[in-house]
């Protein structure tokens, strides 16, 4: 028998909505769920993570997950929470978006065959020979206009104008829901609040086409305490992608949530149970500049997603940025985590052939480069102790050379501990 799997969202604070009935059906049987994914682009992003983790969830209580990429739908464009009509991608970015999504939900779900291993559908498979007469005929007269109409979704889109193409996804979404409900045994569709209409539009086809029982859950969409968007910073979406957005850039994205976020966090976006959770929290209030809350985040989530050698290294590039560190470990890592970490440091550019001779740290300090304002001030800091070249102290009579490189290509000169400067050699 499956465990309480409504249950365990609700302690978690992930049910906005949640149909009558739906309870006690998903408690008596193993049965099928589902959730669709937005193939728009070639990777997901964190803002998905949260239906991913239902899904998560929903398997772990016994049932049998379904990851829906639309296909189909992503031809179409669903208009919940927008406020325009997005462009439509060829059939041929479309396949390439679905095959990466696939990629990234494998790292969540056991799709080992067993009674409840998880399941990818593509809403492709089931439109692709549809014509738009057997549409109009088998689906869209089960569905009335006013019914449509009085869709949020829709509503708040009649001023700003849409296309039929968009009033159609509600029929469309439905009839994924209807098609898995009949071959695949889904009772149950989960998704964000946003989607509560188009979910509960598939229950009622569902109940008029086959008498089936259908039910729908929904959860809240994140909103951050100091009112900005969940998954965003100053650099765009944080992706799943590696490629996107670098394990270091990901791991500092947890480990740089407030206080009063990361309390949410970590009970929607881990697997660790109550006990666990309020454990840490007890530690958290003693030494809460100790970041114990963000920490167990950043590692459990950058582990799922980037796996446990990308965890090592964003969390030894944030000891370059934060903590003690050597050249060793600058060299470790990758050239786009270090220029990530160095983000807006200034930089300098000096050819290969002045490098391969030798410079004077003076004259790297200064006149080469004009990170310290004269040969003067540059000496003075040698003589304090200040410089390092790739975190390591050194005095006047140093010579950089290409044996300082990093990458062959460029090293870090730093002032203290917060002053630095990038080299780069062409």
């Amino acid at each position: 028998m499956p465990t309480n799997f409504i249950e365990e969202l609700r302690w978690r604070g992930m049910i906005h909505d949640i149909m009558p009935g739906t309870e006690d059906a998903l408690n008596k049987q193993v049965c099928g769920g589902y959730i669709g994914f937005d193939p728009t682009a070639d990777s997901l992003h964190v803002g998905h993570l949260v239906q991913i983790m239902t899904l998560v969830h929903f398997q772990r209580a016994g049932h049998k997950p379904f990851a829906l990429v639309g296909g189909a739908t992503g031809m179409v464009g669903d208009p919940s929470g927008k406020s325009k009509e997005r462009n439509l991608l060829d059939k041929e970015t479309l396949d390439h978006n679905v095959n990466r999504v696939k990629q990234q939900l494998e790292k969540f779900l056991d799709f080992t065959p067993g009674e409840n291993s998880a399941q990818m559908v593509n809403n492709y498979d089931w439109f692709k020979d549809m014509s738009f007469l057997d549409f109009i005929r088998d689906v869209g007269k089960h569905i009335s206009v006013s019914y449509m109409m009085a869709k949020d979704s829709v509503k708040s889109r009649l001023e700003t104008g849409m296309s039929f193409t968009e009033f159609s996804y509600q029929l469309v979404q439905g009839y994924d829901f209807y098609f898995l409900n009949k071959y695949h045994n889904c009772i149950v569709q989960l998704g964000g609040s946003d989607q509560w209409g188009n979910i509960v539009t598939g229950t009622e086809l569902i109940r008029r086409k086959s008498g089936n029982d259908a039910y729908a859950v929904t959860t809240p969409l994140i909103k951050k305490a100091d009112g900005t968007k969940f998954g965003k910073t100053e650099g765009g979406s944080v992706w799943l992608d590696a490629d996107r957005t670098s394990p270091y850039e990901f791991y500092q994205f947890w480990l740089n949530a407030s206080d009063a976020d990361v309390a949410n966090y970590i009970r929607i976006f881990t697997l660790k149970d109550k006990e666990e959770i309020e454990a840490l929290e007890s530690e958290h209030k003693v030494a809460p500049h100790l970041r114990i809350l963000q920490k167990a985040v950043a590692d459990e989530i950058t582990t799922r997603v980037h796996g446990e050698d990308a965890l090592k290294t964003a969390i030894a590039a944030s000891a370059i940025l934060f903590g003690k560190s050597t050249a060793a470990d600058l060299k470790a890592i990758s050239e786009k985590d270090f220029f990530s970490i160095f983000d807006g440091v200034p930089m300098a550019t000096i050819s290969f052939n002045d490098f391969s001779e030798g410079i004077s740290i003076v004259d790297a300090l200064a006149a080469k480069t004009g990170f310290l304002g004269s040969n003067s001030e540059a000496k003075r800091e040698l003589k304090a102790n200040a410089v390092a070249v790739n975190k390591e102290k050194v005095t006047e009579d140093f010579i950089l050379t290409t044996e300082n490189l990093i990458n062959n290509r460029y090293c870090l000169l730093s002032k203290g501990k917060k002053t630095n400067y990038i080299l780069i050699v062409e």
